[in-house]
């Protein structure tokens, strides 16, 4: 197995604009070097020194102040518990942003230099910009990320009796994560209900219950004495499940018989529908389906030394997805910057990466595709010629971003000794021989310095292959190097943000005229 690493930002796409980084190891990135100014973007000045150590409403910045992102991003955290929330947030971002809300289930009426998006299953998101100068057969510059992380999901039965004393909820594992890391963390549960209107309709609503109401125990060390020799091994059905409360006591033969029936009946506990109906401010017969997951309360913020770092959860694949969709909003946001574009420029944040891409809302439905040929064919109006969708494949190009792996400091070990991705050294290029990545030589050719991953090490993989292997997409899989993956806290660096957001950017920017300069199959 290969895998390629970029620490450097490709000169080719962005050229004078771009910052190289060296590969010695002791090259400090400074702050206020020139290098960080690019006469290009808005509002370019050097990145701000000072930063929260966590941001919960960080709405005292502004980008006259800093072209860095990274506040914005923790907000963008702090508001995305679930896969449902980050949708709704790139949501709001979007309309803000003067993007049109279209409707999969109507008519499109689509022009040249227009903005748009749509959701589906509010996990889901794809957007659009239609460059001025679009001509039918002309491609699609997209960036496609997920929106969904390890976690544990609500079971459709939560209420656990297994306990005399406790109340317990149960819960499933979404993915595959550390689960170790979940253990003695102040936890809540955030995701989406169905209510019933008093017309006797249905609608769906967002729910975060923001204070710590759930947690899973360890067991003390002075009951599992070999722990620290034979290794935390939990079973993840009996020993992950969350307390809740402890049972109430009510000694009255009435208040019995009515626990009873209840306990019966009920797939919830009663205090959890209670907790939930006051946050939606309903009432508890309203509320006919959840879906929730377990979050941890603790926000993401900037940590390190030198606030070099960001520590939080969902960081695989929230940051990509951010940093994605920031790029798309700001690379069209001026009247005239869609003026020369030839082609069309799209974020889609998929869900369900984590288990697979195997749904409606998830990489493996052609919901991209299927998306691309509507837009195609609303823009040709009347007539669409021979082979136009898929001329427009072969001339579109996809940037799959999802997390890297960077080299562990403790666990030097499981990377080759010569390639090894760093923090803050910029984005990673992924190549896999047996196809978990979608790289190719043509395409990796936007980045810079590969690293190679031992022989003897497994890989994740992506949407990247599910996505290029559909309809023959040219893709490159790249990501921003973290550590503590799948964990409840993950860790990235502050500068690797910034230094993707600007690449997604420029690639965005300027991908018409360098596409033309690669001559292939001819």
């Amino acid at each position: 197995e290969v895998v390629m690493s970029v620490r450097n930002m490709a000169s080719i796409i962005a050229r004078p604009h771009i910052l190289l980084h060296s590969s010695s190891p002791s090259f400090k990135l400074n702050p206020s070097s020139s290098l960080f100014r690019y006469p290009k973007f808005p509002n370019s000045l050097p990145f701000n020194r000072r930063r929260a150590f966590c941001s919960v409403n960080s709405t005292s910045h502004h980008k006259s102040e800093s072209i860095s992102i990274v506040n914005d991003l923790l907000d963008y955290l702090n508001e995305s518990w679930t896969h449902f929330h980050a949708t709704a947030e790139a949501k709001r971002q979007l309309l803000a942003a003067g993007f049109h809300l279209l409707n999969e289930n109507e008519e499109w009426n689509l022009k040249p230099g227009g903005r748009y998006f749509f959701t589906r299953n509010m996990s889901c998101l794809v957007a659009f910009a239609v460059g001025e100068k679009y001509d039918v057969g002309n491609g699609f510059y997209a960036i496609a990320a997920h929106t969904d992380s390890p976690c544990l999901k609500l079971k459709p039965k939560t209420a656990s009796l297994k306990s005399s004393s406790y109340m317990m909820v149960n819960v499933q594992t979404y993915g595959g994560g550390l689960w170790h890391t979940w253990f003695d963390r102040d936890l809540s549960v955030a995701g989406r209900v169905i209510l019933r209107r008093s017309d006797n309709s249905f609608v769906h609503k967002l729910v975060k219950v923001k204070r710590p109401i759930l947690r899973i125990p360890t067991l003390a060390i002075h009951l599992d004495r070999t722990v620290n020799q034979d290794g935390f091994k939990p079973n993840l059905e009996t020993h992950l499940l969350p307390l809740l409360s402890m049972k109430l006591e009510d000694t009255s033969s009435e208040s019995k018989e009515k626990t009873a029936a209840l306990s019966s009946k009920a797939s919830h506990h009663p205090l959890l529908m209670q907790i939930l109906s006051e946050e939606l401010k309903c009432d508890v017969d309203d509320i006919v389906s959840i879906e929730l997951n377990v979050c941890d309360t603790q926000p993401s913020c900037l940590g390190g030394a030198n606030n070099e770092f960001i520590f939080s959860g969902r960081l695989d694949n929230l940051a990509s997805s951010f940093c994605a969709l920031r790029a798309l909003v700001d690379s069209c946001e001026s009247p005239g910057d869609l003026a020369s574009e030839q082609a069309i420029r799209m974020v889609a944040l998929f869900d369900n990466e984590e288990v697979g891409s195997d749904s409606a809302q998830g990489a493996g439905a052609p919901t991209m595709f299927q998306a691309m040929r509507r837009i195609v064919a609303g823009l040709a109006n009347t007539y669409v010629g021979e082979g136009t969708f898929e001329r427009t494949i072969r001339q579109s190009f996809l940037v799959s971003a999802d997390m890297a792996h960077g080299v562990h400091p403790n666990f030097t070990e499981k990377h080759d000794e010569h390639h090894r991705p760093e923090l803050q050294k910029g984005l990673v290029i992924k190549h896999n021989a047996n196809q978990r990545y979608a790289t190719s030589g043509i395409t990796s050719f936007l980045f810079k310095e590969e690293f190679v991953v031992r022989n003897d090490m497994g890989c994740g993989s992506t949407i990247g292959p599910i996505l290029a292997s559909g309809v023959g997409i040219r893709t490159v899989d790249c990501g921003i190097a973290q550590l503590s993956m799948h964990s409840i806290r993950e860790i990235c660096g502050k500068e690797d943000i910034d230094i993707a957001y600007k690449h997604f950017k420029a690639f965005y920017q300027n991908f018409s005229s360098i596409d033309k300069l690669l001559t292939v199959d001819s």
